[in-house]
C-alpha cells in the first residue's frame, strides 16, 4: 500500500484536493497557500511539481523549507492517529490530508495555519 501511495505523482493528487476544498467553498489560493506553508512551496515551485508529475516522496524531499510547527497538526486521518505514524513520508502526506480537511472543513485559515 505505501509503495502504491509513494509513487503517486502529487500532480495526480493535487486536483482532488482542489475539488474537494472548493466544493466547499475555499479556493485554489487558499489551497496553495498550505501547500506553501508546510512545504516552503511558492507558485513557481509548485507549479514545476504539478508540471514534472514527481512523486510523493520527491515532493517532499525537495520542499524548500518544511515547517516546524507541522508537528502542531494532530488528529486522526484516514482512521490512524497522525502523531502514532512512524514512517516520515507517510506522516508527511497525512499531515498535507489533515490541512486539506481542515481548510474544506470551513476552518478559519489562521487555525489551519497554527497561526496563534
Amino acid at each position: 500500500m505505501n509503495q502504491r501511495v509513494y509513487g503517486m505523482s502529487f500532480a495526480s493528487v493535487y486536483p482532488l484536493y482542489l475539488a474537494k476544498v472548493e466544493k466547499k467553498g475555499r479556493t485554489r489560493a487558499e489551497l496553495d497557500e498550505v501547500i506553501h506553508w508546510l512545504t516552503g512551496y511558492g507558485p513557481e515551485g509548485l507549479e514545476g511539481a504539478l508540471a514534472d508529475k514527481r512523486d510523493f516522496t520527491r515532493f517532499f524531499g525537495e520542499a524548500q523549507a518544511m515547517n516546524p510547527r507541522r508537528d502542531q497538526v494532530t488528529g486522526v486521518i484516514c482512521g490512524v492517529r497522525i502523531d502514532e505514524i512512524a514512517e516520515p513520508l507517510m506522516r508527511e502526506i497525512r499531515i498535507l490530508d489533515k490541512l486539506v480537511d481542515e481548510l474544506a472543513k470551513g476552518r478559519p485559515m489562521a487555525k489551519v495555519l497554527r497561526q496563534g
